[in-house]
């Protein structure tokens, strides 16, 4: 299934609530794509100093989430400023 990405993108959008049903042979094809793509042997998926790069990196914002209760994407939003 040698199909482009664009494909799934062009079926989901021309199918809209029904992509889920008429879209799964792009989908499969799209799948596959992604597990070629990062399936070879040094991908950072199986690189554990990446693993715990992203780990530390997730920690150290649920952190910060339970000292504020606010989102890291709403913290790093600028704050707006009146003159």
């Amino acid at each position: 299934m040698a199909l482009d990405p664009a494909d799934f993108t062009k079926c989901c959008k021309d199918s809209g609530v029904l992509m889920v049903v008429k879209c799964r042979k792009e989908n499969s094809a799209l799948k596959e794509c992604l597990i070629a793509q990062f399936s070879f042997p040094s991908c950072s998926y199986n690189d554990p100093a990446f693993y715990e790069e992203c780990k530390m990196e997730y920690l150290k914002e649920r952190e910060e989430f339970r000292k504020t209760g606010i989102p890291t994407k709403k913290r790093l939003q600028k704050l707006p400023t009146s003159m």
